[in-house]
Formats: structure tokens, C-alpha cells, sequence
């Protein structure tokens, strides 16, 4: 049977043109139709495309964008004076507790400040004269509802407000998507109102720790790995009238760098760095080779934070002050007077058909 493969490529102004919006749980995303205006053909211009799988929905904006360098874990609170944080359970939805965040403990002109705090519920706000236990707990109607938790900060200097909204009752935030399932549900085409679904993330996209990332984890190691590639018998060629000898270790550098196992008419087996090759008279050259995949000594398990003042860059700005030249085979007499000549990085990039390698 004989297959022919086609290759189509398809510009960005008609990819432009089929983009239509659909709404997932609340999100709009644009995917791509059958594109019946690029391949048509079927019965009732419907589009002969076939083997479409799923495409991957992308929702990055600009916001996702920046260089991201590994986070030490040093973290401050920006607002030192007035800040607090708030918790719940769903046990006790409807009981809520505030933290006083305010670095009173390291500040010592905080110890003149005042605080209230005001749970947005008409209640009486509360004015925060102890911090032992350090936490204010307040009950909520046992409706649900949105409110307002404003503390504000008396000082001599003046007054500090922050405001922080919650939900009554508290629930854990679902996750809407937990095993990354995207779906896709065609406008147009031969597959109109036929509904895709794919589990394109696995969960060790959605857990950071290494025992996660290792192969081990996923499938039997060592595994085998086979392909084709060139021959690589003349890494394993000696000085001498015998070329190619047959169980003689090859080394560089005081280390075994391969070996040959087998040479007859069919074929020539041998070794290079743990790879198994066996080359055929044809030309052809088949390779084999054991792997355990990715392993823990590889990975580091470490946070990342996104540096904002690089936003769009995909690396960390780098800045070179150091020139070194090497001046090349000279005679031993040559006068370093040379660089004299020249007045400017240009110029002695140039100088003499390059006379000075500056790196």
C-alpha cells in the first residue's frame, strides 16, 4: 500500500479568518474552525480534512510574559504600617478571622498607632487594643453575601485605610479543571456540534516536586531507545595494518571509549560510550541504547518570580566590560605599539584584515 503525504501550509491571514469564539465555564477562548474555507471538497462543501485531534487552548496574555529568575523565598509586606490577612474554614463558613499584619513588633513608632477594624456588616467595628491572640474572629449572617473588611490605622502622621472583599460563606476554590481536560466543539464543517475532549496535562505539570518529574515514576526503568543513524566505526580506528580489531577496548584519555564486538559479512557490531551500533553492508546503521529517562540528580526543585522590569524579555540583561585580544603568531619582536593606532572598538575589530582576535 502506498501512502502519500501532503504537506499544506496555511498563511496567518486565513487562520485570521476562521478564529471563532467559544465560552468554557465562564472563559471566552478563539480556536480554530474545520477551516471548510482552506480544505473543501466533501458533500456540501463540507471540509475533507481528516485526523483532526484537538487543539491546545493557549491563555497567556501579556501578564504571563517577562524574564523569570529563582525566588530566594525573601518576602516583604509592601505595606508595613496597615495590613492585615484573613481566613475561614468551611467547617464554620460563616466565621471569619483577621490578622493584624502590621510589623508593630520591628517598627517602634507603630506602638503610636490606633487600629480599628470594621468587618463591613453594620456591626460596631472593633478597636484593636491587644494582640494577644492575634486575631480578631467575627460571625457573619448565615446568608450569603459580599462584604468589605476595611482597618484603618490612627497615627500621628495620619490615617491609613485598607480594604480586602470576601465571600459569605467561605468554600474552597474549586478547581474547574483539575486533570487540564480542553475541549473543543467545532462551528463549522463536517464536525459540527461533535464535542472534543483531550487530557493534554498530566499531574506532573500540576505538582512541583521532583519524584514527580522522574520516569521512574511513570513507566519500568532502564528502557530501550533504538534508531538510525551514521556509522561511527572509524571512532574505533587504530595506527597499524589492522584498522579495525576485534575486543580491543578503545580509550581516550585513560578512560574505555569503546570497543568493536563482532565484524563478519552481514554486519560489524560495536560500542561507543555504552551505545550499541551495528552497521550493515547497505550503509544503513542501527543504534541501541539503554536509558532511564530523566532522573532526580538533574532537577532542582525551586520557586520561581517573575521579574516585572523585564517584561517581554526572555533573558536576564547581561552587561560584558571586559576586552580581551589575543595578538596571533607574531614575531617575537613585534612592538605592542600596534594598538596605538587605534581610537575605538571598530578600528580595532578592523585593524590590519583583522590582525587582533577580540573576543
Amino acid at each position: 500500500m502506498e501512502t502519500n503525504i501532503t504537506k499544506v501550509r496555511i498563511s496567518p491571514e486565513v487562520l485570521d479568518t476562521i478564529i471563532h469564539d467559544i465560552t468554557y465555564q465562564g472563559d471566552v477562548f478563539g480556536v480554530y474552525s474545520s477551516m471548510t474555507q482552506t480544505l473543501t471538497g466533501g458533500t456540501n462543501g463540507n471540509s475533507t480534512l481528516t485526523g483532526l485531534t484537538i487543539p491546545i487552548l493557549l491563555t497567556q496574555n501579556t501578564v504571563d510574559l517577562g524574564y523569570y529568575s529563582v525566588f530566594d523565598g525573601a518576602i516583604l509586606q509592601q505595606n508595613v504600617v496597615n495590613n492585615f490577612i484573613f481566613s475561614s474554614t468551611t467547617s464554620n463558613p460563616y466565621l471569619w478571622n483577621v490578622y493584624n499584619t502590621s510589623e508593630i513588633e520591628f517598627n517602634a513608632f507603630l506602638s503610636l498607632s490606633s487600629y480599628t477594624l470594621d468587618w463591613g456588616d453594620g456591626s460596631t467595628p472593633q478597636i484593636i487594643t491587644s494582640y494577644a491572640p492575634n486575631f480578631l474572629s467575627h460571625n457573619y449572617p448565615p446568608v450569603a453575601n459580599e462584604y468589605t473588611i476595611t482597618m484603618s490605622a490612627t497615627t500621628p502622621w495620619g490615617n491609613n485605610i485598607i480594604q480586602k472583599d470576601i465571600q459569605v460563606p467561605y468554600v474552597d476554590v474549586p478547581n474547574f479543571n483539575p486533570s487540564g481536560t480542553a475541549y473543543f466543539t467545532p462551528n463549522v464543517g463536517a464536525w459540527t456540534a461533535t464535542p472534543i475532549s483531550y487530557d493534554y496535562i498530566f499531574t506532573g505539570d500540576s505538582v512541583n516536586e521532583v519524584n514527580a518529574q522522574v520516569s521512574s515514576t511513570w513507566t519500568t526503568v532502564p528502557f530501550t531507545i533504538t534508531g538510525l543513524t551514521t556509522s561511527r566505526l572509524n571512532d574505533l580506528a587504530q595506527y597499524g595494518p589492522t584498522k579495525f580489531q576485534i575486543m580491543v577496548p578503545i580509550q581516550r584519555e585513560g578512560v574505555d571509549y569503546g570497543i568493536i564486538t563482532d565484524m563478519n559479512l552481514s554486519y560489524t557490531a560495536y560500542t561507543i560510550q555504552d551505545i550499541d551500533y551495528i552497521d550493515y553492508p547497505d550503509g544503513v546503521t542501527v543504534y541501541s541504547l539503554q536509558s532511564s529517562g530523566l532522573v532526580a540528580d538533574w532537577m532542582v526543585q525551586q520557586p520561581l518570580v517573575k521579574d516585572e522590569l523585564l517584561l517581554g524579555v526572555y533573558g536576564q540583561a547581561e552587561i560584558q566590560s571586559n576586552v580581551f585580544i589575543e595578538r596571533g603568531k607574531n614575531s617575537a619582536y613585534e612592538r605592542i605599539q600596534r594598538i596605538g593606532e587605534v581610537d575605538n572598538l571598530g578600528d580595532l575589530i578592523k585593524y590590519g584584515y583583522r590582525f587582533f582576535n577580540v573576543t
